[in-house]
C-alpha cells in the first residue's frame, strides 16, 4: 500500500502506516512531477478532492477551480499507467445549485469521458454530509465550548442524509480493496438513509447545551450579509450561501443502500447523528 501526502514524509502521524510497512510518497497538486513520482507503480488511485477551496470562489471557470488540481492528479495518473481512479465527490445532485459541487461535477465529467474511451477505469464514490460536519452547515456554529449563540441564521433547509466518516472511512476501504470489476464504471452515495434536518440539528443542539438555541432560515442576500458582517470572508460565504438552495430542494437527501448493506455485512449500523453531536457537545464543554 503507497500513500502520497503534501506533508512531510517523515511526520510522526504516519508513524502507524510505516509500521505496517506502507510506503509514503511525497505529492502535490501543483507539482507534476512529485504527482507523476507518486503513482509509479500504482494500480488503483484513491483520489481526495484538494481542500484549497478559495479556487472555487467567484464563480471560477472551468479548470480555474479546484478541478484544475483534480485534473492535475488525474493526468499524471494515467501517465503513470495507473487502471482505476475512485474519486470522493459529494453526495448532492447532478447538476446541483451548491456551488461546492461546481468543481466536483466538472472532475466527475472529466473522469467519465476518459472512462468512456478506455483510457481509466472510475468509481465516483459521492460521500454524505459528514456528522462531523453539521457546525459548518448550522450557520458556522464553530468553536463549540465557547458558542454564545441562541439563535442561528442559515439560508435554508432540507432533509439531510448525515453519515459519519469512519463508516464512510470502512465503506470506502471496503469498496477500494474490491476487485476493481465490481464497482467500476458506478457512482455511489455513500449515505444512510436516515435523514435529519437543520431544524432537527437544532433541538439535538438544545438538548446538548442545556438551553433553546433557534434556526432562523433568511434569504441568501441576508445571510451572506450578516456573516460578512461577523467576519466572515464576504467571497466564501457567497459561494457557500448557495449550498442552502441544495438543501431547501432536497439533494442530500440520499436513498442509496451501498453504504447501509456494506455496514450490515460487518455487523454494523450507521452512527446516528444526534450520537455525533451530543459526543461533540460535550467533548467541548469545558
Amino acid at each position: 500500500m503507497r500513500y502520497q501526502t503534501s506533508s512531510n514524509t517523515q511526520d510522526t502521524r504516519f508513524d502507524a502506516l510505516r509500521e505496517k510497512e506502507a510506503t509514503i510518497r511525497h505529492a502535490n497538486f501543483d507539482d507534476t512531477s512529485s504527482l507523476e513520482s507518486a503513482f509509479a507503480e500504482c494500480d488503483k488511485l484513491f483520489l481526495v478532492s484538494t481542500p484549497r477551496i478559495s479556487m472555487d470562489y467567484n464563480d471560477a471557470p472551468l479548470w480555474k477551480g479546484r478541478e484544475a488540481h483534480h485534473r492535475a492528479a488525474i493526468d499524471a495518473a494515467l501517465k503513470a499507467r495507473v487502471k482505476h481512479i475512485y474519486y470522493t465527490s459529494l453526495a448532492f445532485a447532478n447538476p446541483s445549485k451548491a456551488a461546492v459541487m461546481r468543481a466536483h461535477i466538472r472532475t466527475e465529467k472529466y473522469l467519465n469521458g476518459l472512462a468512456r474511451e478506455g483510457k481509466v477505469q472510475v468509481t465516483i464514490l459521492r460521500e454524505g454530509l459528514y456528522n462531523e460536519s453539521w457546525p459548518l452547515y448550522f450557520g458556522y456554529y464553530h468553536g463549540l465550548q465557547d458558542e454564545k449563540r441562541t439563535h442561528v441564521v442559515v439560508a435554508g433547509d432540507g432533509p439531510i442524509s448525515w453519515t459519519d466518516i469512519p463508516d464512510m472511512a470502512f465503506v470506502t476501504a471496503k469498496i477500494i480493496t474490491a476487485s476493481s470489476e465490481a464497482w467500476a464504471g458506478k457512482t455511489l452515495y455513500l449515505s444512510q438513509q436516515k435523514s435529519w434536518s437543520l431544524e432537527d440539528v437544532a433541538r439535538m443542539v438544545s438538548r446538548a447545551k442545556g438551553e433553546d438555541v433557534s434556526l432562523a432560515v433568511v434569504s441568501r442576500k441576508e445571510f451572506e450579509d450578516h456573516y460578512a458582517c461577523l467576519g466572515v470572508e464576504r467571497a466564501s460565504v457567497e459561494w457557500w450561501s448557495s449550498t442552502y438552495d441544495a438543501l431547501k430542494d432536497g439533494e442530500c437527501d440520499i436513498n442509496d443502500v451501498t453504504l447501509t448493506n456494506i455496514l450490515r455485512e460487518a455487523g454494523r449500523t450507521p452512527k446516528s447523528l444526534d450520537i455525533t453531536i451530543e459526543e461533540m457537545m460535550t467533548r467541548n464543554s469545558g
